[in-house]
């Protein structure tokens, strides 16, 4: 089972769960809205790149297609150049390809243009600042990292509901050249938030620089060389669990999204209508996220969030199950709102589960990996296929919401069969402690009776020697003389008066 444990980032420091920390999740709100929504805002042109270049639909279609898999495939090379450079000069190159990509697509001759320039340099700049901005929030985030993930995700919803819109009212005023022009503007916005990613620092102390200067350069000859990609996450049945699990889950997850307008046409109502399915999916989402990463911060629910997240999963598959039934407007609606809750719950826990399986170390190499495997499980996706063979939206549903309910069922039982519970440490305490309590009350009550005897005894002695004390001094008065002073006249008087023998002293000498 998971724990929710208290991280440390590198070299030791504690997440401050707060404090710059909230820059830093302002900074993973907008990255995240950029790189989950920026595929499908780039929908809204496709129309106006058919009809300038004299392509089909599908050929369009390959532009999200290849933002989606730089965004995931290009997962293991940003673990390496973040575990090479760190976090704030990758996302900074980032968002200058980013902004370079779509800048450049505005000068386009073809559509083979566009794949090159939106799709392969802008998806790369947005998965370096993704990933990088996951990891950050991973190192200021420990006890709050919930509430944090849940807050992040949300930026994909709203980004979609700003960037959609948005696009639809430039391209009316500037065409997609300037849309694209001015949408390669705004991704350097992306630039500003990688200045806002502050390297973790342990504070200093006089005496901690004297052992720091002291012992660098034997730190130095000792300190293993670092891995690029630590691939030993592996060997955590966790994380391979997890990674199947995910792997399973994005063949289903991303489906009603991507049809749900589609299959509303199907039907017969207006593209209006039935665009508006995909505005309640999102403003739903937008709420259903952060929600749920609060709950999933409760100390009773933390440990357990596995168990949650494969709960947002079978949550997420039986909409899809049912939505397939779907035979009017409203139905498609209420489906909406079902999945656009389940959809978030999902959003919001899939790296606050990665993060606690491999901790803050591991994360950078492990969400690379994760990543990989799910764009080539988004590639291999039979869900396009289904559709051209059936030419019937409801099979592609049940199909998503089955792998969706596999998923969850694969990661619930293989981590309560396979990852054992390790014995609890207060538990272990709290026996130490009942042991030691009993076996030390005999002589606990022994020394009790033996010190009162000792006191006692020490009483006795006392009163003994004041008793003694007090007679010597009565003894002491009786024989000591009333008064041990003398009297000068009484000296001269004794001097001056006669002898026995009749003779008169003349002296104090010869009287004496």
């Amino acid at each position: 089972m998971v724990g929710a444990a208290v991280e440390q980032g590198p070299g030791g420091v504690k997440a401050p769960d707060g404090g710059w920390g909230w820059a830093v999740l302002v900074s993973c709100f907008v990255i995240t809205g950029f790189s989950y929504a920026f595929p499908k805002a780039v929908s809204v042109f496709f129309k106006e790149l058919i009809r300038e270049f004299d392509v089909g639909y599908s050929d369009t279609a390959w532009i999200s297609s290849i933002l989606l898999a730089m965004l995931y495939g290009s997962g293991p090379l940003c673990s390496v150049l973040v575990n090479r450079f760190g976090c704030r000069p990758v996302m900074l190159v980032g968002g200058i390809l980013a902004s370079l990509g779509m800048i450049l697509a505005s000068f386009s001759t073809s559509i083979i243009h566009i794949y090159l320039s939106t799709g392969v340099i802008t998806g790369l700049g947005l998965a370096l600042n993704f990933q990088p901005s996951l990891i950050m929030l991973n190192r200021y985030f420990s006890e709050k990292r919930p509430l944090a993930n849940g807050l992040s995700a949300a930026g994909s919803p709203a980004a979609l509901c700003c960037l959609s819109p948005l696009g639809q009212v430039l391209q009316y005023q500037y065409g997609w050249r300037g849309s694209f022009l001015i949408l390669g503007g705004i991704l350097l916005n992306c630039c500003v938030c990688a200045a806002l990613m502050r390297p973790l620092v342990a504070p200093k102390t006089l005496k901690s620089k004297e052992l720091e200067q002291d012992n660098e350069e034997e730190a130095e000859k000792k300190k293993p060389k670092a891995k690029l990609l630590d691939f030993s996450v592996f060997k955590d049945r966790g994380f391979v669990i997890y990674t199947v699990a995910a792997s399973i889950m994005v063949l289903g997850l991303f489906v009603p999204p991507v049809f749900v307008v589609s299959y509303a046409k199907e039907l017969g109502n207006e593209d209006t209508k039935s665009a508006l399915l995909l505005s309640i999916l999102g403003f739903i989402d937008m709420f259903a996220r952060p929600t749920c990463g609060l709950i999933a911060g409760m100390k009773w629910v933390r440990p357990r969030c596995v168990y949650l997240f494969s709960f947002a999963m079978i949550f997420n598959g039986i909409t899809d199950l049912i939505g397939s039934q779907a035979n009017d407007y409203t139905t498609l609606v209420i489906f909406c709102i079902f999945f656009g809750l389940s959809y978030g719950m999902v959003g919001a826990l899939q790296f606050e589960v990665l993060m606690a399986i491999v901790g803050t170390e591991k994360f950078s190499s492990a969400i690379g990996l994760v990543l990989l495997m799910e764009a080539i499980a988004v590639l291999v996706g039979p869900a396009c296929r289904l559709l051209d063979a059936t030419h019937n939206y409801m099979w592609i549903f049940l199909l998503a919401g089955c792998e969706v309910v596999l998923a969850a069922v694969v990661l619930a039982t293989c981590n309560f069969l396979f990852i054992k519970k390790e014995p609890s440490a207060s538990a272990d305490k709290l026996e130490n402690i009942t042991v030691t309590e009993e076996c030390s009350k005999g002589p606990d009550v022994n020394d009790e009776e033996e010190k009162g005897a000792r006191e006692e005894q020490e009483k006795e002695t006392t009163e003994v020697l004041k008793e003694k004390e007090e007679i010597d001094k009565e003894t002491e008065e009786r024989i000591r003389p009333a008064s041990l002073t003398v009297d000068s006249q009484e000296v001269e008087k004794f001097l001056k008066e006669p002898t026995q023998n009749g003779d008169m002293a003349n002296s104090p000498e010869t009287s004496l």
